[in-house]
């Protein structure tokens, strides 16, 4: 028997089909069966969504808004309006909330769902996820797609098998043979470079992987070939939490133009209030690290970051301290930046803080 039959948990994976995209079609009916790209226009802009009718033509998530009007010509460009995609989001999650308190959101358009034991008494998982598919269509007019697995990752993987508008369901003792046939590439964690990687050593499919044995993998890759090989057994023991505890707040903004370093000043006190206010919600954190992120016009990333005794006072006072980093930036002068940051990470629950300073403060 393996570690996977011995865990009995039920969990869903629901995704919202083009959220963003859909959306808006269903607001403007003038956009229903059009290639809709939800972004700003502009060189610097990206792609937040894509309809599935822009999807035909190679647009995806995260693509630069230019490539995407070159793929697709006659797509609509649509802004994006996050306070009425929160609005919606909120709708799904109290349907979410109907069927168990189990609930672990990963944006505004998916979350993870256990439910071993539900509110509702459905006799089977499978029942369960066609159920909140069914309200969410009735409530909303948006269609989701659903996985149904003994563990969240492969969950994840069977809520993308039937999109759009799909529920598929991996049982327990099917979970290796259908893990078989996959490209590694499906697990989570396997980017492109791993993909090489492995396939140097003849890996291309996850059955490939498992027959490489725990043990060599383990010993090639350290601990992350032994996760490897439980991937490629079906295991995950990873639970559904229902908060995670922050672990950084931040706002950042590309500009029009690259600009020098010397001209992010305004930028950077906008930016600080801005995650200042996002700050202000966290209720007995606080935050002592302040991180100055820098993207330069040849898109190199640069972050810098300051850990100081006690949190930044205020707003002012994080402007004032990401200010002050970029004397930490060694590039030469006249680089130019296309992107600035200010984020606040290093959380503590307050009453944790105050102990540690009543010990480090000298009597």
């Amino acid at each position: 028997m393996t570690r996977l039959q011995q865990t009995p948990r039920k969990i869903l994976h629901v995704d919202m089909d083009a959220f963003y995209a859909s959306v808006e079609q269903r607001d403007d009916p003038g956009l229903r069966g059009r290639p809709v790209v939800v972004a700003w226009r502009g060189a610097r802009s990206v792609v937040c969504a894509a309809s599935y009718e822009a999807r035909k033509f190679g647009v995806r998530s995260a693509m630069p808004a230019v490539r995407a009007e070159r793929l697709c010509p006659h797509a609509v460009f649509v802004p994006p309006d996050f306070g009425r995609y929160k609005a919606v989001s909120r709708q799904i999650r109290e349907i979410f909330a109907r069927h168990t308190d189990l609930i672990e959101p990963l944006s505004l358009d998916e979350a993870y769902l256990d439910v071993t034991v539900t509110k509702t008494g459905l006799p089977s998982a499978t029942e369960t996820a066609q159920a909140i598919r069914t309200a969410i269509r009735d409530e909303t007019q948006l269609t989701a797609s659903a996985g149904v697995a003994p563990n969240k990752f492969l969950a994840k993987i069977a809520s993308d098998w039937n999109k759009p508008d799909g529920l598929f369901v991996i049982r327990p003792h099917r979970a290796e043979a259908f893990l078989t046939p996959l490209p590694v590439g499906r697990l989570p964690g396997v980017g492109k470079v791993m993909e090489l990687k492995l396939a140097e050593l003849g890996i291309a499919t996850v059955g490939d992987l498992r027959a490489m044995g725990g043990d060599a993998l383990e010993q090639r890759f350290s601990r992350w070939g032994r996760r490897l090989h439980e991937l490629s057994l079906g295991i995950d023991e990873h639970a559904v939490v229902t908060e995670r505890p922050t672990v950084q707040i931040s706002s950042e903004d590309t500009f029009e133009r690259d600009l020098l370093l010397d001209e992010l000043e305004p930028h950077i006190q906008r930016l600080a209030e801005k995650t200042w206010a996002g700050y202000q919600r966290e209720i007995g954190r606080l935050a002592r690290t302040v991180v100055l992120k820098l993207k330069t016009g040849d898109f190199r990333t640069l972050t810098r970051s300051l850990t100081q005794p006690a949190p930044p006072l205020d707003a002012k006072d994080l402007a004032r301290i990401a200010c002050e980093l970029r004397n930490r930036i060694d590039l030469p002068a006249k680089t130019r930046y296309r992107l600035v940051g200010v984020g606040l990470s290093g959380f503590v629950d307050a009453d944790q803080f105050e102990v540690q300073s009543d010990l480090f403060t000298p009597p």
